[in-house]
């Protein structure tokens, strides 16, 4: 049956603005981590079960596991910093490194003391800091011979000697890279110890020592000491720290882009209260089933393979990512359906973003859209949460059609994961679909959620809530619940960056007014 002239002017409308942008791309302890959002992911990671005899152990004596806070800065808004970062401590003396945080890579890495083209200076105010493996007593460098190593690579490495260093590398979807060599050393977190309050908790984990960057990890703009992954791998913080016994190997998010920051905590949630959606098994990333997408209170009616799960396709969730991509289909759906009572709604492309003029609330004009997962688990988002304001009364779209970011992405949906850079005086999206069939679920319609990532029992569940204030965790060596609340380390840094991207702004208007 033909769409109704109304649809059909819609759809003619859009797919003009779309054709338009197309044209300009060219083609445990409970522990509480003070998170600040950058996003970038890394292609192919995969880790050994390194600790395995070790995490044996720990199950049969039973296990009274600590929770953490991690302090969060950043606000992962493209207008804004666009990352989410914490600070960690590592050495002894311990020293300060502020990391990207993201859950769609694996490892911990910070640059070294050798680093070729490193940043030194950083655009968010941060004081950077460099590894030094020889100023730390308890550090040491991991040799190629050693478990973890072998572990990491399945196996030993040709050539491989006691005095080689174990080396890594890592391409992230953005094409940055950062290669070095595995360190071990001594890492300090805040666990938790009543209602807010904190004392020192620390643990020994291996973790890479960035000697060289590539791309846009070696610029200043939003330059960072390095990338903690919360990935599922063994070779991640979190598992090297479940494995010794010392927290649980749950973590939870809460992303505040209203005022920044937000809560960061390993440990099990108890408040808020939440359903949870299983884990797809034997994926390297959050991969979830989604069952169908309401666009105001309608089921869109879609094609049974596009809720279809296996390599390369599905649904994946990374609060690495600022954006949702969509694949084709669906983003023409929901765009249609987003703008169905706007017909004569005037579109522009402002820096590869569909962008237009609203002068009343958005909540109030546009319609809410709820993706429905396995376990009748719904991702409420709204359309504060899929538009961003980009000006006074000037909101672009958060959604990005799939299909443009790779020849093989038509077919793909990523909900959340976000990372841009810093190029000629403005934001670029650098995501990359590497051949995927996927819809990614990014920190737009994550944020202002709690989101848990349960890995003991393999489920995700997430429910509405203000980031801004707190949330319980489970202390099991007390067994009480204790508050973690909301931080946001980078008040000060994201003023300086403010500035900065009001004067971007201004040099951009200026250019298209003369």
């Amino acid at each position: 049956m033909a769409p109704p002239p109304a649809a059909q002017a819609v759809a003619a409308l859009l797919l003009a603005a779309l054709l338009a942008l197309a044209s300009s791309h060219a083609a445990a302890a409970t522990g509480v981590f003070q998170v600040h959002r950058k996003f970038r992911r890394a292609a192919g990671e995969e880790g050994g079960n390194i600790t395995a005899h070790l995490a044996h152990d720990v199950s049969r004596r039973g296990r009274l596991l600590d929770a953490v806070d991690v302090p969060l800065g950043g606000l992962g808004l493209p207008t804004d910093t666009g990352l989410y970062y914490t600070k960690i401590e590592i050495g002894t003396p311990p020293k300060p490194f502020h990391v990207q945080v993201d859950t769609g890579s694996d490892i911990l890495w910070v640059n070294c003391i050798t680093c070729d083209k490193c940043p030194h200076k950083s655009g968010l105010g941060i004081d950077l800091m460099l590894y030094d493996p020889k100023g730390s007593s308890s550090g040491s460098t991991v040799s190629c011979d050693q478990p973890f190593c072998a572990a990491t690579y399945g196996g030993k490495l040709p050539g491989c000697t006691a005095s080689l260093p174990c080396e890594y590398s890592v391409m992230y979807g953005d094409g940055s890279t950062t290669t070095g060599y595995f360190v071990s050393d001594s890492l300090q977190y805040n666990q938790v110890s009543g209602d807010g309050q904190t004392r020192y908790g620390n643990g020994s984990v291996t973790f890479g020592c960035g000697a060289q960057q590539g791309g846009d990890l070696g610029n200043t703009n939003q330059a960072l000491d390095g990338i903690i992954g919360f990935g599922q791998s063994n070779t991640s913080m979190l598992s090297q720290l479940a494995a010794a016994g010392k927290v649980k190997k749950i973590f939870s998010h809460c992303l505040d882009t209203i005022t920044g920051g937000g809560i960061f905590a390993i440990g099990e949630v108890v408040q808020p209260k939440m359903k949870s959606t299983p884990l797809i098994p034997n994926m390297p990333h959050y991969n979830v089933k989604l069952k169908s997408i309401d666009v105001g209170g309608t089921a869109l009616q879609l094609p049974s393979h596009i809720f279809e799960t296996g390599e390369k396709k599905g649904t994946i969730i990374d609060s690495g990512t600022t954006l949702t991509y969509l694949p084709e289909l669906v983003y023409k759906e929901v765009m249609a359906k987003i703008f169905a009572k706007h017909q004569d709604m005037t579109f522009r492309s402002i820096q590869d973003f569909l962008c237009f003029q609203y002068h009343e609330s958005v909540d109030d004009g546009f319609p809410k859209i709820i993706f429905h997962f396995e376990n009748d688990l719904g991702l409420n988002v709204y359309p504060h949460d899929y538009f961003f304001q980009n000006g006074d009364n000037l909101y672009c779209v958060g959604f990005q059609n799939g299909g443009l970011q790779s020849k093989d992405g038509k077919d793909m949906v990523l909900l959340g994961g976000h990372y841009f850079s810093a190029h000629e005086g403005f934001f670029f999206l650098k995501k990359i679909c590497l051949s995927c069939h996927c819809l990614f679920l990014s920190d737009l319609v994550l944020s202002n959620k709690v989101v848990v990532y349960d890995l003991e029992n393999q489920v995700v569940g997430w429910a509405d809530y203000n980031c801004s204030s707190s949330m319980k965790v489970k202390d099991d060596k007390t067994g009480a619940a204790y508050t973690v609340d909301a931080h946001n380390i980078s008040s000060g840094c994201r003023r300086q960056w403010q500035k900065f991207l009001v004067l971007l702004v201004t040099m951009v208007c200026s250019s298209l007014i003369f």
